[in-house]
């Protein structure tokens, strides 16, 4: 009996320790660009240089991969807001083109209050294997944002993916 004592407590701690989440949610900020997003680990950041069918810009990307999931937000500024429109389709092309990709009819939970969105989703090939990429583009006034999630179908899950696209705040 007295061993019975030791064995349920220690039972039910190797249950909690089983169900640790590997999606640890946190809260990440943009630096330059500010948004607020919730991501499933801890996030990296690197800027570059990147060409928007001639309309260059230095975008910042922030993102988080979990099981060959990637969850990112790449923001970046124009110099005019009247280029917002040609920039967020000069990012859909170049997403779909990533990925050798095929647009799906499917929609992307949440929503952006304010300025324009578009939303893509892509069946492709990322990293060698078939992939699935859904991406939110959204401007306002001069600053652009790429919402999204790369990963393999059976890797997505409608949860994770609902909880990423509604966290997701631009300033």
């Amino acid at each position: 009996m007295r061993s019975l004592r030791f064995l349920i407590p220690g039972c039910a701690l190797a249950l909690l320790a089983a169900c640790s989440p590997k999606y640890n949610w946190r809260e990440a900020h943009g630096d330059k660009i500010q948004f607020t997003v919730l991501l499933p680990a801890k996030p990296a950041s690197f800027s570059r240089q990147i060409d928007l069918n001639g309309l260059p810009v230095t975008m910042t990307m922030t993102a988080a991969e979990i099981d060959g999931v990637t969850f990112a937000v790449g923001a970046a500024e124009l110099t005019d807001a009247a280029q917002a429109p040609k920039a967020l389709e000069s990012m859909r092309t170049a997403l779909i083109n990533n990925i050798d990709g095929t647009v799906r009819d499917t929609s992307i939970p949440g929503k952006v209050e304010g300025g324009q969105v578009l939303d893509v989703v892509v069946a492709g090939v990322a990293r060698g294997q078939p992939a699935v990429l859904m991406a939110r583009l959204v401007a306002r006034d001069k600053r652009i944002y790429q919402v999204l999630i790369v990963g393999g179908e059976k890797a997505l899950t409608p949860e994770n993916i609902e909880t990423f696209y509604t966290s997701f705040k631009p300033a």
